[in-house]
């Protein structure tokens, strides 16, 4: 099954997202638990997916979410404008003055460096996204004649803030594929947002059926495991090599057991360090195996590499690339992701392009 984009002509977006945005606190160099000053950014699995399509690629892209409105969701929603990500979907919620009922999520996130590995540390309770209900977004209104959106991407990390959030998911993901609009999900299984509510056995439940609404599905080994209930065979606890010939055997598991899918598609990360990787994927379309290998990359802040991944992927399939093209795009962009501080990417295509052809990092002036 061929994977065709609509015309750009017939659309507003080129990609709309569906998630949660958090405000992320770094403490640079430092711990969470020792220091004294943070950097912020924005971030969240959709909405980064969103940003690198804008930001790198230059594609037209929106968010779906909610936002307390005080000022931090103020700050919030200047950080999406400032990544030039249309914020005219966002959804504001009447603060109560301290946070009772709703707020806006925070992200503690240390990059890691050698043998000491990141660590994130969310504080994401009540916030306005997780509260999202079935109804609340006018999804005719975004896919239909009147606007339209030429894909649309969503995931695992909002639909696993609620019970009420799977169900929006749902509710989106039939409305675009009813106007025709590709869908792809990335899995991104998260153990904290599970843990109290059912652990795997629920994430599986909950993500097999949406998955089953996709064009797209993308994660990792991990998040197919956890998430799906669809295991790796021949890899060791840490990962330290990984058998494409394994990989080729999960990914059409995958594909026979949701034959609704077009594209499969898995990052290939070996961590040796917290800051040296082997980076590369691997993906299933139209029964054809296409394959990156690894490369050893140095990682600044590993956070969002993925969802950087995933916005290169997808570019190359809006831009009627070869499919091997676009997922040579989505490891290029990813590595690259990986070299800067916060969730989202601050490459350019013409270092992505540089990437892809395998240059050098000499400097450019």
């Amino acid at each position: 099954m061929l994977l065709t984009a609509k015309p750009e002509r017939h659309c507003r977006w080129d990609c709309v997202s569906l998630g949660e945005i958090m405000l992320r606190l770094d403490p640079g160099e430092g711990r969470i638990h020792t220091t004294r000053q943070f950097h912020v950014w924005e971030g969240g699995g959709e909405y980064n997916v969103a940003r690198g399509l804008r930001r790198c690629f230059g594609l037209r892209t929106s968010i779906v979410t909610t936002f307390a409105d005080n000022p931090v969701g103020r700050l919030l929603e200047d950080l999406v404008l400032q990544g030039g990500v249309d914020a005219s979907l966002v959804r504001w919620v009447k603060y109560d003055g301290i946070g009772r009922t709703v707020r806006n999520g925070l992200n503690f996130t240390e990059r890691g460096f050698g043998v000491r590995a990141a660590v994130g540390c969310s504080d994401r309770g009540n916030t306005s996204a997780s509260q999202m209900k079935p109804g609340d977004v006018d999804w005719e209104s975004i896919f239909g004649s009147s606007n339209g959106s030429r894909w649309f991407h969503t995931g695992g990390i909002f639909a696993g803030l609620s019970e009420s959030t799977a169900q929006v998911v749902a509710e989106a993901m039939q409305a675009a594929k009813k106007q025709g609009t590709i869908v792809s999900y990335d899995l991104n299984y998260r153990e904290s947002l599970w843990k109290v509510i059912g652990g795997k056995a629920k994430a599986r439940e909950v993500n097999r059926q949406l998955v089953s609404s996709a064009d797209v599905l993308i994660g990792n080994e991990e998040d197919f495991s956890a998430a799906l209930g669809v295991e790796l065979e021949g890899v060791t606890e840490n990962f330290d090599e990984l058998p494409v010939a394994s990989y080729e055997r999960m990914l059409r598991q995958v594909a026979t057991a949701c034959p609704n899918l077009k594209v499969v598609a898995t990052t290939l990360r070996t961590a040796h360090t917290a800051t040296r990787n082997d980076w590369g994927a691997i993906a299933l379309y139209n029964d054809e195996v296409l394959y990156v290998p690894q490369r050893s990359v140095e990682i600044y802040d590993r956070v969002g590499g993925g969802d950087s991944f995933a916005s290169g992927l997808i570019y190359g399939f809006l831009i009627g690339k070869p499919a091997q093209w676009a997922l040579e795009c989505g490891v290029a962009h990813g590595a690259l992701a990986m070299t800067t501080p916060g969730d989202t990417s601050t490459a350019s295509f013409a270092e992505v392009e540089q990437v892809m052809k395998g240059a050098s990092a000499r400097i450019t002036r």
